[in-house]
């Protein structure tokens, strides 16, 4: 029978979905009578990928409500735009992204993703508030600097007060559900045995990169936006440089590259090996971060705690 590539594009109201081996087009309410409708839609018929793209809070019921029963490929925006382009499709409207994304899919035989577990989820929610929660801490404490009235000083000390508070029982929560399952509570500690991460390091690269331990040296780096881009034409060579990947996750491991390659013994001869060759700071900083990450991957995967390699 002939599996059938689905692109879906996701909208705050609806859900435009085209089947692309009979050029089937329909929307759907994006909602829970729309989600059972879509799915007698669908009908019997093998499915090899139903392809969308992340927007925001609005694909996220969707995500959950076919995440365990359908294959999901979630592709990144940019890319799918540069592939309608290259199609030679200029227009841009619900309908054509949802074809667009089904023609996609099946040149590229993009593979479905692992569906993600409800406390994976919810870990991620979590993260994102803490993360709006320390901008506003910064900006308080940027604010309180250069403030010079009293009762503004006692409200912004208030505020931050509250903040400290909330991020306190966020922290407090992340850690109880890392806990509760003895899968992740295992991968914690053995990411908190390596010199330069802490609970709450090790907390973000459980929720921002759930694959870990799953992934080849390669994939962990690309995933992460560690891995140099090669810039080369003819006789001309550019700089490499990073980029793409999951930015939060990267910004996640700039501090503990930092305190790594310091306290960390096998990182800090790395580092000051780049440095005495000649390699500016902040490239080797970049290198620090990218072993950090490969390196938990690596202990994940082994199941096993971290040693120094002279031990």
């Amino acid at each position: 029978m002939t599996e059938h590539n689905i692109g879906v594009d996701i909208s705050k109201s609806y859900l435009d979905v085209f089947r692309l081996e009979n050029d089937k087009a329909q929307r759907f309410d994006n909602s829970a009578a729309g989600f059972r409708a879509l799915t007698k839609w669908l009908g019997e018929a093998p499915v090899a990928r139903i392809v969308f793209e992340p927007t925001g809070p609005y694909h996220k019921a969707f995500e959950g409500a076919f995440g365990k029963t359908f294959p999901l490929v979630k592709v990144n925006p940019l890319q799918a735009r540069r592939f309608a382009q290259a199609h030679g499709t200029r227009a841009k409207t619900d309908a054509v992204d949802a074809q667009m994304l089904a023609r996609m899919g099946a040149a590229f035989d993009l593979e479905p993703q692992a569906p993600c577990s409800k406390e994976t989820l919810v870990l991620k929610d979590l993260h994102v508030a803490r993360a709006v929660l320390i901008k506003d801490r910064t900006r308080l404490r940027n604010r309180a600097q250069t403030q010079d009235i009293a009762l503004l000083k006692r409200q912004t000390k208030a505020r931050l007060a509250q903040v400290d508070r909330q991020i306190a029982e966020l922290d407090a929560e992340i850690a109880a559900l890392i806990e509760a399952h003895e899968a992740t509570a295992r991968n914690r500690d053995i990411l908190c045995s390596m010199p330069g991460i802490g609970a709450v390091t090790a907390a973000a690269m459980l929720t921002l990169l759930p694959e870990i331990g799953r992934l080849h040296r390669k994939q962990v780096a690309s995933l992460t936006g560690l891995a140099p881009i090669t810039r080369q034409s003819g006789q001309w060579q550019g700089k490499s440089f990073i980029g793409g990947g999951r930015k939060p996750l990267r910004d996640a491991l700039y501090m503990p590259a930092l305190v790594a390659m310091r306290f960390n013994p096998d990182l800090k001869v790395k580092y000051e090996g780049l440095r005495a060759a000649g390699k500016p700071a902040k490239v080797a900083i970049v290198a620090i971060m990218r072993k950090l990450i490969e390196t938990a991957n690596a202990l994940v995967k082994a199941d096993r705690t971290w040693t120094p390699k002279n031990a």
